[in-house]
């Protein structure tokens, strides 16, 4: 559907957050709008973008120093808001500030047509209430303590954005603009979508997801454990048998306590354990090295290529081949291990 006025989008910059948290969506916009007034056909108004601060201080200072001045705080906004989209979270996230802003998130956000968040800036939503009951994703590397901080609410961070009703949350930095492509896409067409999409060398869609990007394995939660005194061995030794027996003589213990201690320590069972640190290390191979796929296969104990793909697609939802293609790094064979 097309509309002739403008949509009043408000983006709120939060202390210390990223620059591309804020620029992102702000430049799909404004291209949108450029995209718009060149085709007269469209008969569209396109969107006014507004810098808003959450509270009583306009100057916003991002984590890379730039300085940003909102012209106005978000309890001056007068008029109505077409979209509100929090633009992520420094670290005093943890403090649990900008309460009064949160309070008036909570009592606006029924009068807004769609509200949304970039990165952490999820937490800003769920400290209103607003994602209470909801799916929402954020970044990944946020995603257990985000989940443990608000138990409300419906966490998958695989998604680069996730649409709930008309609330909208996205991944880690970048995924804003992948957020903001799609409300696009919403507002005025796939057509015009493409454009923006193509004038900012991005994708209308990006392949894959947010966990192709993320760690299986916290190597510093596993300091002291058996997981982790166990894991340098286990890593020069990916190719052989590395049942709980096995792991077990290796650490002097007896196979029964072995698996107890070991799920109770990481979290995880020893088997499901070593999967991950197969893949992970598959991953440095398909990124650093030009092994063929065969070859890594073997080297890290996943069989053959038919079960790394199939295990690749179960832990990072994307096949070693396009996982190689996204994020390798030079053609050169460097050693992992």
């Amino acid at each position: 559907m097309l509309h002739t006025s403008k949509k009043l989008i408000v983006v709120v910059p939060m202390q210390g957050t990223l620059l591309l948290d804020i620029a992102g969506p702000c430049d799909v916009f404004t291209i949108a709008n450029k995209v718009l007034g060149s085709d007269p056909s469209l008969h569209a108004g396109g969107y006014e973008i507004l810098l808003a601060a959450p509270d009583a201080t306009k100057k916003v200072i991002t984590q890379s120093s730039v300085e940003l001045l909102c012209p106005l705080r978000v309890t001056e906004i007068d008029r109505p808001i077409d979209t509100l989209l929090i633009a992520g979270l420094g670290t005093e996230f943890l403090n649990n500030t900008h309460q009064g802003f949160y309070k008036w998130l909570r009592e606006m956000y029924p009068r807004m047509h769609r509200v949304g968040s970039v990165c952490i800036g999820a937490y800003a939503l769920a400290r209103a209430g607003i994602l209470d009951g909801k799916r929402a994703t954020t970044h990944w590397e946020f995603s257990q303590d985000f989940q443990d901080t608000h138990p409300q609410v419906k966490v998958d961070t695989n998604p680069f954005f996730i649409r709930d009703g008309n609330v909208y949350t996205s991944g880690g930095v970048s995924s804003g603009i992948d957020l903001a492509l799609a409300l696009v896409e919403e507002d005025y067409g796939r057509e015009v979508a493409v454009k923006v999409a193509r004038k900012l060398v991005f994708y209308l869609k990006r392949p894959g997801y947010q966990s192709q990007f993320g760690v299986l394995l916290d190597e510093h939660s596993l300091t002291n454990t058996v997981a982790g005194k166990l894991r340098p061995w286990m890593t020069a030794h990916l190719d052989q048998d590395l049942s709980v027996e096995q792991l077990a003589i290796h650490m002097n213990m007896s196979p029964r306590n072995f698996a107890r201690v070991f799920l109770k320590e990481s979290g995880l069972t020893p088997a499901k354990f070593v999967e991950k640190l197969r893949v992970e290390i598959a991953r440095k191979y398909l990124e650093e090295t030009d092994l063929s796929m065969e070859q890594i296969a073997e080297k890290c104990g996943l069989g053959g290529t038919v079960s790394m793909r199939r295990v690749f697609l179960r832990h990072l939802m994307i096949s070693p081949s396009d996982y190689r293609r996204t994020f390798r790094t030079s053609l050169a064979a460097v050693p992992v291990i």
